[in-house]
């Protein structure tokens, strides 16, 4: 295994509670994002999909999974559901079967967008806003100009213009949130290219590269911030993974586990 040495003089590496806190509360609930933020977490990382009503909310996956999930059937598409029959579904009490120290909160409900914006007053954190969208799969989301405007709007609602990131793996929404709102990050998400990130994050009109971590050099992150671009990393849960990562010099590294992140990041003098 190798050893990586850290330089206590090396820049804070951000830590993103990857929908909220997933290793120790439901995914993508309010309990988990407010236990990120206890937690001393940069940034909570969330998910938006969008009702049949046009109401951003905050979910995963745009088909409601009966692993974590239970409703008035077995099976729904976010997308053809109201706010209100989507209200109706408990994605509290079910421990996702991933996680066996994650703890159910019965009747936890899939939260809006605006109700996660509104826990901007408990600290100076930043929301790191995924948009769920494919040009695989259009039914499944609002057109990418229609989607950005309805994040933005509520971006706009809160004030938080300067605290949000907009991450996607669908460029077309990214391109859009630049057309329509310049001086929001943007952060392009990929799994599989092999690119160099800065090429990666130009095609997206981003500001950040978010590559699967271990696509993740230290030739291609110091490339990156070279020109101008931030590297954040997901989604990383081990020690191992972890001192790639800080060896690579990344700015930030989204976690399910953002308490064992900050606490390792502490031991090691990097916080």
């Amino acid at each position: 295994m190798p050893v990586f040495l850290f330089s206590a003089a090396a820049a804070r590496i951000e830590v993103h509670g990857h929908r909220g806190a997933r290793a120790v509360l439901p995914e993508n609930t309010l309990p988990a994002f407010e236990h990120a933020i206890a937690a001393g977490a940069d940034a909570v990382e969330l998910d938006v999909v969008v009702t049949k009503d046009n109401v951003p909310v905050v979910s995963h996956d745009p088909v409601l999974s009966p692993a974590i999930c239970t409703g008035p059937r077995e099976r729904a598409v976010v997308r053809e559901l109201t706010l209100a029959e989507l209200r109706e579904w408990d994605c509290g009490s079910k421990r996702n079967p991933a996680f066996p120290r994650q703890r159910p909160v019965p009747g936890a409900r899939i939260p809006t967008l605006d109700e996660v914006l509104a826990l901007a007053g408990r600290g100076s954190f930043h929301f790191n806003i995924e948009t769920k969208i494919s040009p695989r799969r259009p039914e499944y989301a609002p057109a990418p100009e229609e989607f950005a405007r309805l994040v933005l709007e509520a971006i706009r609602r809160h004030n938080l213009e300067p605290r949000v990131i907009v991450q996607s793996f669908d460029f077309r929404v990214l391109r859009a949130i630049r057309r329509l709102a310049p001086e929001i990050r943007l952060a392009a998400l990929f799994e599989t290219d092999q690119r160099e990130f800065a090429a990666i994050a130009g095609e997206a009109q981003a500001d950040i590269a978010s590559p699967q971590h271990r696509l993740v050099t230290a030739e291609k992150v110091k490339a990156a911030q070279a020109a101008g671009i931030s590297v954040i990393a997901w989604t990383a849960n081990t020690p191992e993974e972890w001192d790639r990562l800080i060896a690579a010099q990344v700015d930030g590294i989204i976690t399910d586990d953002p308490d064992a992140l900050i606490g390792y990041l502490k031991e090691k003098r990097l916080r």
